[in-house]
């Protein structure tokens, strides 16, 4: 009875002990940042901050001259426009610090996923921060809709489709949240309380959260370049160096929303109507348009929109259980080749979709072109990764003198043409299996196309199966690549040198 008490008791410290370490429950508050802190992409977070400081005091002299009306809406808008003092700027400094704070949020995304802070000890500060990028395009999206313009009434209606073709459980919930008990009045309303109240106070919530892990666990040190100095690691105090420090961040980047704001403010489209929104052809916000471009895929059009959906909401599933899907302690760059370039993929394929969605606009989007486009980036991304880690890596033997490298060279030459031809192969047989799996929902099962469905499922395992034993060849083929390979995996070529000379 005492053993399995005690045990209880183990298993009831190291739970509390795991918290602790990630929240820093024991921490003091305000500690002293490190010198190598004073970089502008150490503080992306910190000026989204600003970003939504400014959107704040902004919207909050719109909204003394705002009516979330659909009858009065527009019109109260086009009165903050044309006669408000200086109301065209403000709408057009609020618009467009919106737009900085989506993309500085992503970026700070990005900038923590490709040096690993997300990493133990702070898994919980990254699914925090997520959750406050998810309320940063909440805020864009019922944002967007406030004006009642015809811009922006069909782009929201497109968003509320969407999410009616999710599973009913969460699309009821969705739509209960948002449009409420249905017609335009109460939509808008139900927006304008998410906008102005809901989406703040969660993001508040959030934001303390995140600071005081932030606290606890403090800034992560660089994981690239050459190792830290003693004065890069000097502590410097919160007050007053590192707070006058943002403080100039903040006004320069302040300075230029507003310079930005005064030479290209905004056009007031026309107002919402039913014919006006006959003839317009309905676009989501560019933040939300990659997602748009994906559900416009021939191959997802109709029953099959909701297997698109669901694959952009694995995607973000994916985001957010990011810390325990990634659980090496690897952290460099130049140890993380596979998810260095699947990130360079994710950025490069939403750039493309979004592109390509704003230069086709309400056209559907043929499987081929589709598979040919995104499948062509992502091969090309792949093989451009591969061919730039082995180069880098190559360059270290000339301080191995035992290598034989016309050996290497052949082997590398060799491995790049087999990973071309087996990632050009799997393009394919994904984009034949995802059209198979299609055409039987759509059609039936018939003998011809169960065939077709089963070669290409084939060559889809041809091709993992492939790209699993050249990634064995490739390390095994001699004892020398496995060699560089793990002096590779040290860090970047600067270290190496210094250690080798």
């Amino acid at each position: 009875m005492q053993e399995e008490n005690s045990k209880q008791q183990g298993t009831v410290a190291r739970l509390a002990g795991w918290f602790d370490s990630r929240l820093g429950l024991s921490y003091p508050f305000l500690r002293s940042a490190p010198a190598y802190s004073v970089n502008p992409f150490y503080w992306l977070g910190a000026l989204t901050v600003v970003a939504f400081v400014i959107q704040g005091i902004t919207g909050v002299v719109l909204m003394l001259y705002y009516v979330p009306d659909p009858t009065t809406a527009y019109a109260s808008t086009q009165y903050i426009f044309q006669n408000v003092s200086y109301g065209r700027f403000l709408q057009t400094v609020h618009l467009y610090t919106a737009y900085a704070m989506i993309m500085l949020a992503f970026m700070h995304m990005m900038r923590g996923y490709f040096v690993s802070v997300y990493k133990k000890p702070r898994e919980l500060m990254w699914i925090v921060g997520m959750g406050m990028g998810f309320v940063t395009l909440g805020f864009g999206f019922t944002g967007y809709l406030l004006p009642w313009t015809v811009v922006s009434k069909s782009a929201t209606d497109v968003g509320i489709g969407m999410m009616a073709a999710l599973p009913p459980p969460i699309s009821n919930l969705i739509s209960f949240l948002v449009v409420g008990a249905g017609g335009d009045a109460t939509e808008l309303l139900r927006f304008y309380d998410l906008h102005v109240v809901v989406l703040p106070a969660v993001l508040l919530v959030l934001l303390a959260l995140k600071m005081y892990m932030l606290e606890a666990n403090g800034i992560s040190e660089p994981e690239t370049g050459p190792p830290l100095t003693v004065e890069k690691k000097r502590l410097i105090p919160i007050f007053p160096d590192v707070s006058l420090y943002l403080l100039e961040l903040a006004a320069i980047f302040g300075s230029g929303m507003l310079l930005i704001s005064a030479a290209f403010p905004l056009n007031l489209p026309a107002e919402f109507t039913p014919q006006a929104a006959a003839q317009s052809t309905p676009q989501p916000d560019w933040y939300f348009l990659w997602i748009y471009q994906v559900l416009k895929i021939s191959v997802f059009e109709g029953p099959a929109l909701p297997v698109a959906l669901t694959i952009v909401t694995l995607i973000f599933i994916v985001l957010i259980l990011l810390p325990f899907i990634d659980r090496s302690d690897k952290k460099r760059i130049s140890q993380r080749q596979v998810f260095v370039t699947l990130g360079i993929i994710f950025v490069a394929e939403i750039v493309a979709l979004t592109y390509w969605g704003l230069i086709t606009p309400g056209q559907i989007i043929p499987i081929e072109q589709a598979v040919l486009l995104l499948g062509g980036l992502a091969l090309l991304i792949a093989v451009v990764s591969l061919g730039l880690f082995r180069v880098l890596a190559s360059r270290v033997k000339k301080h191995l003198p035992t290598m034989e490298a016309p050996k290497i060279r052949s082997a590398e030459i060799w491995n790049g043409v087999a990973f071309t031809a087996v990632a050009a192969f799997g393009a394919l047989s994904i984009g034949n299996t995802i059209n198979a799996i299609v055409s039987l929902a759509l059609s039936g099962f018939s003998a011809g196309e169960l065939i077709y469905l089963a070669g290409s499922l084939v060559g889809l395992s041809a091709c993992v199966l492939g790209t699993i034993y050249l990634i064995y060849r490739s390390d095994l083929r001699t004892g020398m690549i496995k060699r560089r390979v793990k002096l590779f995996e040290i860090g970047w070529l600067e270290e190496l040198s210094n250690d080798a000379n």
